[in-house]
């Protein structure tokens, strides 16, 4: 699993706790993530997300599951409004350290930053720093279903389905 991909959902379950129920919930419905990283160069990427409860805690479980089988360590701290993460992964033979702090605003509001540091560098990058912000922009489209995520490229996928293997 030595992939970008693998390192940013990494990266960003590292700030995810072990126990669900310590977790924000954030608002059901329409959410849009604007993420940017050092790794790119332009405009951040935009996705948004249908979100309910349950969709929440099945995305927790599955990223503390990665994390379970890659991480040597693995702490998380709540505290008012901030989340404070630190990991220490192996991604395939490069070790990956984070740090990454999320801070909420209520449950229709977030901003996650995250610094990682791969040896041997991975890609080519041996340092990335991630930003991503996510805010609540209301009721989920018709016909959206908790877990519909739609890409930079328009493309819709499930989450859900995506995590028990289907396409």
């Amino acid at each position: 699993m030595r992939s970008p991909l693998a390192a940013a959902v990494l990266l960003v379950a590292a700030s995810l706790p072990a126990a669900a129920q310590d977790f924000p919930k954030l608002k059901p419905g329409l959410w849009e993530m604007s993420t940017s990283s050092s790794r790119r160069t332009g405009d951040a990427t935009r996705t948004s997300v249908c979100l309910d409860h349950s969709i929440q805690q099945d995305m927790i479980k599955m990223s503390s599951g990665m994390m379970a089988g890659m991480c040597s360590k693995s702490e998380f701290k709540a505290s008012g409004g901030k989340f404070v993460g630190d990991a220490v992964c192996n991604l395939g033979g490069s070790t990956m350290k984070s740090h990454s702090v999320m801070t909420l605003t209520g449950d229709t509001q977030y901003r996650t930053e995250a610094h990682a540091t791969f040896d041997p560098p991975m890609a080519g990058q041996a340092v990335t720093d991630t930003v991503i912000e996510g805010r609540y922009v209301g009721a989920c489209k018709p016909g959206q279903q908790p877990g519909d995520m739609t890409l930079p490229t328009g493309q819709t996928m499930n989450i859900r389905n995506i995590m028990n293997g289907k396409k």
